[in-house]
């Protein structure tokens, strides 16, 4: 075998040989049995996630989770108790990512050719204190879930829950900008406290499945890009995906849109379109796995796991 002595020195420590060329089916599940989750990216407000519930219903889509990019931060106390409510009434996840980011602070390294790799990471302490403001927030308005795109701040999330400042049904999602490639960089992820990590945008399924053999986390998986990574559709790909990496969320981004974070009301109207848009291409997704997997198991609304929000109570305990 090509490089042999390596190879059984990874599997002497429970990472595969290589990756996954057999494409081996998967035989984990989230924790209702289900193979796999549909995630909406991006729906930036209240208004948006109404219009993301009309189209799902108009188009007969089952909607797992939505989650947020501009941030907990650029929304009012009122916009996120809105969201929870509507999120809450169906048995939907709300993931609200932390405002703070490396993007947004002072520095202009990010915006380098070279300092592009530090992503949406946090310099300083203040900026991780900032952040964890941010979350503690959220949890109080009862919000359950939240992204990361951090190293530390993901192990102090983990810290939190383990002290009671975030409730220990709270869904840690490290970001697809966090960029962790390989099994044995997904698997650190995993012992830091991501409770499910969005993969980058371009790996192939048999990179996919080497993952998979080495994670226990559910993958939140893009199947349609957003162009800044990349604007691929996979749209075929999708039963194979679910076969080879569940538990899985299946993420419809959408190529040929404009940049939209930070959001507000004067993105809102492109945003609602954007979204729409969006629940019509996983309907056509889901076509394909009705078409090509149609044994395929999903969650049904409210299942365990998910991190649907609590409501009726303002501040709610953590």
């Amino acid at each position: 075998m090509f490089m042999k002595e390596t190879r059984e020195f990874l599997e002497s420590l429970g990472y595969p040989g290589g990756d996954c060329y057999d494409l081996p089916t998967s035989a984990k599940r989230f924790p209702d049995g289900a193979q796999y989750r549909v995630e909406i990216p991006s729906v930036e407000g209240p208004r948006v996630l109404e219009a993301v519930l009309e189209e799902a219903d108009r188009l007969g889509v089952t909607i797992h989770r939505v989650s947020q990019g501009s941030g907990i931060m650029l929304l009012t106390d009122e916009e996120i108790s809105d969201m929870c409510q509507m999120c809450a009434s169906r048995g939907i996840e709300l993931s609200l990512f932390v405002g703070p980011r490396g993007t947004w602070d002072i520095s202009a390294l990010p915006f380098t050719s070279s300092g592009k790799a530090a992503g949406l990471r946090h310099e300083g302490m203040d900026q991780l204190v900032y952040a964890i403001e941010d979350l503690k927030r959220a949890a109080q308005l009862g919000v359950r879930g939240a992204l990361v795109a951090d190293e530390g701040l993901l192990l102090l999330t983990k810290e939190m829950k383990h002290r009671g400042i975030l409730p220990q049904n709270f869904v840690i999602k490290v970001s697809v900008q966090m960029m962790a490639s390989n099994p044995v960089s997904i698997k650190l992820m995993e012992q830091l406290g991501a409770d499910t990590y969005n993969v980058p945008t371009a790996l192939t399924l048999p990179k996919l499945a080497a993952i998979r053999q080495t994670v226990n986390l559910p993958l939140d998986v893009y199947v349609e890009v957003p162009d800044g990574f990349g604007g691929f559709i996979r749209h075929y790909e999708i039963p194979e995906i679910i076969r080879i990496l569940a538990p899985v969320y299946i993420k419809f981004g959408l190529r040929n849109h404009p940049d939209v974070y930070p959001s507000g009301k004067h993105l809102e109207s492109v945003n609602i379109e954007l979204c729409r848009e969006r629940v019509r291409r996983a309907a056509l997704g889901m076509r394909i796995v009705e078409q090509y997997y149609p044994e395929a198991v999903t969650s049904k609304l409210g299942a365990e796991g998910l991190g649907v929000p609590v409501t009726g109570v303002q501040n709610a305990k953590v």
